[in-house]
């Protein structure tokens, strides 16, 4: 090489390597060692600091501090939560027992909400909306035929109270504006309270809000008054909600001084909670049903019924939640929830399942395991076994097991009910149905008349040509055979949910393909 590019070379070399050498020897002459150990909270704070401080780009504090906090609370359990404020508000909403918005239940059977209840003395009855009306636009929102997504369509819809919204809808072929001011709603727990026959009542409740216990408490005086000695307590895909609430409830159904749960943590003391006795239902024959989305306060319950020998519990294994969560809020409306305690059922078992690292799929793992369709693919853990109060073996370390199994019935899924269920036919053939007997069903409040109605029109024969005309499906050879008793009560309590019974009756008429609430009619009471 020749000696004057030789001596460049070298020469922008030593250019480079005292730029390199002059970096270091900065980070090492303004680099400390600063005292803050893992013991104190102060290293997280300095660092968060020091950021701030010296980062060589604007930062953002919010997001930075947010992730920093979700990331910390993800160490602990899978239930210590950071929410910030938007998530926050959605959660408190689903539990307060009320929101603030329009008044309307609807469903989405078709790109297109479809009313199906106008709660009564809401802001949207007041303003002439009805069931069955299908909302195209909010405000000047298109929200009809253009796949809006369906939680934005509540967004928009709910408001603070006193502010008002334009909602377009249709109505048997006419398009009519609704100007609505907005106002406080009930939000209810219960979705249906009915009698099954003379004797048995059946309540469903979906969670565990602040109305809780008026509701169930409301609802079982009424099938009290009609003749109630048995009752069928649906908590299938109760996720929970307040913990009050589960000892509220519990206490409705115990003896004086039985115990309910006991809740413990390494920083709060054991606290124990017993019954009153004062319920009004003690007397009364109880059946508790509970599914793989029974979780918290439903568990709190259900644990607590069976270990007081109390009813007995029918379904599949519930989720496996355990843990009790404390709130704390900040004033920029964000809010962490921090597991405090375990919470132990009577006989001392916790039936919180084990963290591990795909703790979130654990419901699929049921699944390809078979447990969902075979009692003895349920994994128990025998060393954790405890005593009921009659002295029957119950286990912890994974929800509660239920007293009766009934697997998952996958035999009746014909091609045909599969391909109807991935289009939703039933669904949009039922808001088909409406249109036509709008008038009729809406003035239908009585369940024996409904039952006569729906036995009038044939939906048998309005079915088939729906899916085959709408959707191109047509059920193969015996096929309908095998789909006809379980399909033909769907399609009745879709189509009954539009009447004047509402809720109530799309339960009632489902029943008989409710194979869980078959068993437990089936089932004797506790002998000990």
């Amino acid at each position: 090489m020749d000696s004057r590019k030789t001596s460049y070379l070298y020469a922008f070399l030593g250019v480079v390597i005292g730029v390199l050498a002059t970096v270091a020897i900065y980070s090492i002459k303004n680099s400390r060692e600063i005292k803050k150990g893992y013991a104190s909270w102060q290293k997280l704070t300095y660092i968060m600091e020091y950021i701030r401080k010296n980062y060589v780009d604007t930062v953002d504090v919010a997001a930075l501090t947010d992730a920093a906090v979700t990331g910390a609370l993800a160490e602990l359990d899978p239930h210590s939560t950071y929410l910030p404020p938007v998530e926050l508000e959605e959660a408190e909403t689903e539990l307060a027992g009320n929101f603030e918005g329009i008044g309307i239940q609807f469903n989405v059977p078709n790109d297109t909400a479809i009313v199906l209840e106008v709660i009564k003395g809401g802001p949207a009855e007041k303003a002439g909306m009805m069931k069955g009306d299908r909302i195209l636009k909010v405000d000047d929102e298109v929200i009809a035929g253009v796949k809006f997504p369906q939680d934005s369509m509540v967004r928009r819809m709910k408001g603070p109270a006193g502010t008002k919204v334009l909602i377009t809808a249709l109505r048997d072929g006419e398009t009519t504006a609704f100007d609505i001011s907005r106002g406080k709603i009930p939000l209810h727990c219960v979705d249906a309270a009915f009698m099954i026959d003379s004797r048995t009542g059946y309540i469903r409740l979906t969670k565990f809000s602040r109305n809780t216990y008026k509701e169930v408490s409301d609802a079982a005086k009424e099938l009290l008054d009609k003749g109630m000695t048995k009752l069928v307590f649906d908590l299938r895909d109760n996720s929970g909600g307040y913990y009050d609430q589960a000892l509220k409830l519990s206490d409705m159904f115990l003896p004086a001084g039985a115990e309910i749960v006991y809740i413990q943590g390494l920083h709060r003391p054991r606290e124990d909670s017993h019954a009153s006795g004062k319920g009004i239902l003690q007397d009364v024959e109880l059946l508790v049903l509970i599914s793989e989305n029974t979780a918290s306060s439903s568990e709190i319950f259900a644990g607590s019924i069976q270990d007081n020998d109390r009813g007995v519990i029918v379904g599949r294994r519930s989720f496996g939640k355990g843990l009790v969560q404390e709130p704390v809020y900040f004033t920029d409306k964000s809010a962490i929830r921090l597991t405090i305690s375990r919470f132990y059922t009577p006989s001392g078992r916790c039936i919180q399942k084990p963290y591990s690292k795909d703790y979130q799929y654990d419901l699929y793992k049921r699944y390809a395991s078979g447990e969902m369709f075979d009692r003895d693919s349920v994994k128990i853990d025998s060393s954790l076994a405890f005593k009921t109060l009659g002295g029957r073996t119950v286990y912890g370390g994974g929800g509660i097991v239920p007293d009766v199994f009934v697997p998952m019935d996958t035999t009746r899924a014909t091609p045909f009910f599969i391909a109807c269920n991935k289009k939703a036919t039933q669904m949009r053939f039922a808001s088909a149905m409406m249109d036509r007997y709008k008038k009729q069903l809406t003035a239908i409040d009585d369940f024996d008349a409904l039952e006569k109605f729906l036995d009038r029109i044939d939906i048998k024969g309005e079915f088939l040509r729906f899916a085959s005309e709408r959707d191109g499906i047509k059920p193969g050879e015996g096929e309908w055979a095998k789909t006809e008793p379980y399909l033909m009560p769907q399609l009745r309590a879709l189509v009954g949910r539009y009447s004047g019974c509402g809720e109530n009756a799309f339960y009632k008429l489902y029943l008989p393909v409710d194979e869980t609430v078959a068993v437990a009619l089936e089932t004797p009471p506790l002998e000990l």
